[in-house]
């Protein structure tokens, strides 16, 4: 009944007021910042998680460094919110300082960005994962147990505002909603046609030089776009 009761409490708060035009998934971003005492929170679609070609679409970010973050990670292929949806797990990590043994890639870029502790939760439908909300807070902190509760409860009203957006699309089918690493995808082509690479190998030739120079996968895929730049094979 507790939890029934928080339900309703939520979608309450998540009822538009006035001439409120924002969406639902901007609103639960907003509310799970004043909710779980988080300071940003964005949420991400993976198309067919768990795959090898699997593809991140960054529905909303409430930040710049929520936005960051999620960049960091399809940069890395690496984070809390690709491992909570690929594995439909909820990835509490309250002092982020602590993981950088457990995402290498990930954990020093987001320290940099202003994140000291992340948490992210699955948004699913029985055995598939389709993303994830995530959350981060810029000091280091647990989450207290009701905290994650109203947590997984946003999650499934977020799934919910997710499947009001799909009509006529399987639960699997993510390639409709906006994916603002077209110009990734379209670099990968690029690579792969050049350098007689499948598309997954060209990615992760991207990320890498990405990763090696410090730079966010989406700025070097459009300079491979606009031939500003061409990698070599061995790079």
């Amino acid at each position: 009944m507790a939890t029934a009761n928080r339900r309703r409490r939520l979608r309450g708060l998540l009822a538009p007021n006035g001439d409120d035009t924002s969406s639902a998934l901007t609103r639960i971003c907003l509310l799970a910042a004043s909710e779980l005492s988080v300071t940003g929170a964005g949420v991400t679609l993976i198309d067919r998680a768990g795959h090898p070609d699997a593809q991140q679409r960054l529905v909303l970010a409430g930040d710049p460094v929520a936005a960051r973050l999620e960049e960091l990670q399809f940069t890395v292929g690496e984070g809390p919110g690709l491992a909570a949806a690929t594995d439909g797990v909820l990835v509490l990590v309250p002092d982020l300082a602590a993981a950088v043994s457990r995402w290498p890639g990930f954990t020093p870029g987001a320290l940099a960005a202003g994140a000291a502790a992340v948490f992210a939760f699955p948004l699913t439908l029985g055995a598939i994962g389709v993303g994830s909300l995530d959350c981060y807070r810029s000091s280091a902190g647990r989450l207290n147990d009701v905290q994650v509760s109203d947590a997984l409860l946003l999650a499934e009203l977020a799934f919910e505002a997710v499947l009001a957006q799909i009509a006529g699309h399987t639960p699997e089918d993510l390639g409709w909603i906006g994916d603002i690493h077209a110009e990734v995808h379209q670099a990968s082509g690029i690579v792969s046609y050049e350098q007689n690479l499948s598309m997954q190998a060209a990615l992760l030739r991207i990320r890498a030089y990405a990763y090696a120079h410090d730079l966010p996968v989406s700025v070097v895929a459009r300079q491979l776009v606009t031939r500003s730049l061409a990698l070599d094979a061995e790079e």
